[in-house]
């Protein structure tokens, strides 16, 4: 799970599938941004590090936290999707 303060969805849907990851991405009504990704372990990292220190052009990344990684046999995502739930 990430919880991103002031990153932007689309950017981060747009460098999810860069790194080919799956699982979604969605704003909150903390101002934040909430998701899942699922991906070979190295790109998931390249995503953690973008996420904590790229972010979108005019985003400003105040804190990044990943919690509950887990390792898994098949993937539960097609791809990468904003919600908007």
């Amino acid at each position: 799970m990430i919880v991103v303060f002031a990153t932007r969805r689309l950017y981060t849907k747009e460098q999810a599938d860069k790194l080919g990851l799956r699982g979604w991405c969605k704003n909150t009504s903390q101002g934040t941004v909430l998701g899942h990704m699922q991906g070979p372990p190295d790109k998931v990292e390249s995503m953690m590090h973008w996420l904590k220190t790229v972010g979108s052009p005019s985003s400003q990344i105040d804190k990044a936290e990943f919690r509950n990684p887990q390792d898994i046999d098949q993937y539960t995502f097609d791809d990468f999707t904003i919600r908007k739930d």
